[in-house]
């Protein structure tokens, strides 16, 4: 699936578009794997704004972000995610809001738990 992710880095007022495919299938047929993959691109994509000489697949932890599905004016929704570094979007996916918000949600948690528990010095 070719996706347009819209990225806003801080500091920034303008934002910038990242077109990149996705080995995902079409959003009504997603799978935990599915939101993974398109997680961790929304993440990438702030870093290669940021880091344009990066490695292009650099891993991601999905840890440490927040995350929105939101209604798209014209139907369906788009997810962002927030890091300190900035902002990115991708969307509108024509996929039930409440389901993906569960799926997102699972995802995420399934990642923290296998980080292992938090450790305090």
């Amino acid at each position: 699936m070719q996706l347009e992710i819209e990225v806003w880095l801080r500091g920034n007022d303008f934002a910038t578009t990242d077109t990149v495919d996705l080995p995902i299938q079409p959003a009504h047929a997603w799978t935990d794997e599915d939101v993974r993959v398109l997680l961790a691109e929304l993440l990438r994509s702030i870093d290669r704004a940021k880091h344009p000489d990066a490695a292009p697949d650099r891993p991601v932890a999905l840890r440490g972000f927040s995350w929105i599905v939101m209604p798209y004016d014209g139907g369906g929704y788009t997810v962002a995610v927030e890091i300190q570094l900035g902002a990115s979007a991708a969307g509108p996916f024509q996929v039930e809001q409440a389901g993906l918000e569960q799926m997102i949600a699972r995802v995420v948690g399934t990642e923290r738990e296998a980080a292992g528990p938090p450790t305090v010095h």
